[in-house]
């Protein structure tokens, strides 16, 4: 695959006979068997999945903190120890870079972004550190991330580690033992059911992958790839970096204005920007979901239009079992929002705006 990047298991699920992709630039399972019954464990069950479309950046010494709050849209300062927040690196213009998580991690401050754009990131992010007393180490090489979701991954958790989610708050990390492999598990949240990210040591990252797919098939799940990913996130309403927003928006277009952003923790890059729209109190384009008519998969970057004028355009698109159709995302402007709001597609076909999530997604 042309410039896919490789991840620590490509070989393992090439040799298990998956079907691969590219997904965040990087070359993961589009799916494993059957995508719709990779969906049903995500569902109802639980699903094995494979992020090694990330990458990790470590910051230490005295001004780490102040050198981040300073740069992030979110509260580095005020992190807890072994707690995360997920937050936007922008550029002064307020468009967004990166969306990046940081934990408090002892002497370090942790990052995790994604692979695709680490050799733009990190320049990008080293530029700021004039003179502050901060060093930043690229350990995307070092680190692998397997995740369990659905309605019984809490439970596969308990039982491979001995760790209660429903004790965690989301973005809370501990150190834990997976038969016999150390690691990190953290607490996600996808959709609103309990979730768990595992962290590990890329050299482990197999053995470990071993492990959980014994652990979620004796609860009726098992690994899933990326297409019933793909749809599951759509049906939640859930944005992908790279995919649903990026370096032509600015937050408050992509949605994120309520999840990703501290307005009491003081100066960062883009701010003024962020401000000066949150005063305004509105945007001329927000991403939207949207429901498809025709049975045929809409492309990406599809113009909408309504009244024979551009109105947006798609972004993201996948099909939903649970509607039995094509769904997927987009930016339209404010006025042609609401749900219900029928467009044209370019190629002849009409998307609906959808209230997400989707009632009894999961």
């Amino acid at each position: 695959m042309v410039n896919a990047l490789e991840t620590a298991l490509t070989t393992l699920h090439k040799k298990s006979g998956a079907t691969m992709g590219v997904w965040f630039g990087c070359e993961l399972p589009k799916y494993f068997e059957d995508w719709r019954e990779e969906y049903r464990r995500l569902s109802e069950s639980v699903g094995l999945i494979d992020k090694g479309y990330r990458a990790y950046l470590e910051f230490r010494g005295p001004d780490r903190a102040r050198y981040l709050n300073a740069i992030l849209t979110n509260d580095v300062k005020g992190l807890r120890e072994k707690h995360g927040v997920v937050s936007l690196f922008l550029n002064p213009q307020g468009h967004i870079q990166a969306e990046i998580e940081t934990y408090a991690l002892g002497e370090s401050l942790f990052c995790i972004s994604y692979a695709m754009i680490r050799d733009q990131l990190i320049p990008a992010m080293d530029k700021y550190i004039i003179m502050d007393d901060v060093t930043l180490t690229d350990r995307s090489a070092d680190f692998a991330t397997l995740a369990v979701e659905g309605p019984k991954a809490a439970k596969v958790a308990q039982e491979v580690s001995g760790v209660e989610l429903s004790e965690m708050e989301e973005l809370e990390m501990r150190d834990v033992v997976v038969q016999g492999i150390a690691g990190r598990v953290s607490k996600r949240s996808p959709g609103g059911v309990a979730g768990a990210e595992f962290l590990v040591a890329t050299e482990q990252a197999g053995a470990l992958w071993n492990a959980l797919q014994v652990a979620t098939q004796r609860e009726g799940g098992g690994p899933v790839g990326y297409r019933a990913l793909n749809s599951i996130r759509l049906e939640s309403g859930i944005p992908w970096f790279g995919y649903d927003f990026g370096e032509k928006q600015i937050p408050h277009e992509a949605g994120l204005e309520h999840t990703h952003i501290s307005y009491t923790k003081g100066c960062y890059t883009g701010q003024e920007i962020v401000e000066r729209v949150r005063s305004r109190g509105q945007v001329n384009r927000v991403r939207v979901s949207l429901r498809f008519a025709g049975g045929s998969e809409t492309a990406p970057n599809a113009a909408l239009l309504a009244e024979e004028k551009e109105v947006g355009s798609v972004t993201r698109v996948g099909f939903s079992p649970r509607l039995d159709c094509w769904i997927g995302m987009g930016y339209v402007r404010r006025e042609r929002s609401a749900p219900g709001t029928v467009l044209k597609v370019a190629s002849g076909d009409t998307a609906t705006v959808l209230a997400t999530p989707i009632a009894g997604n999961r």
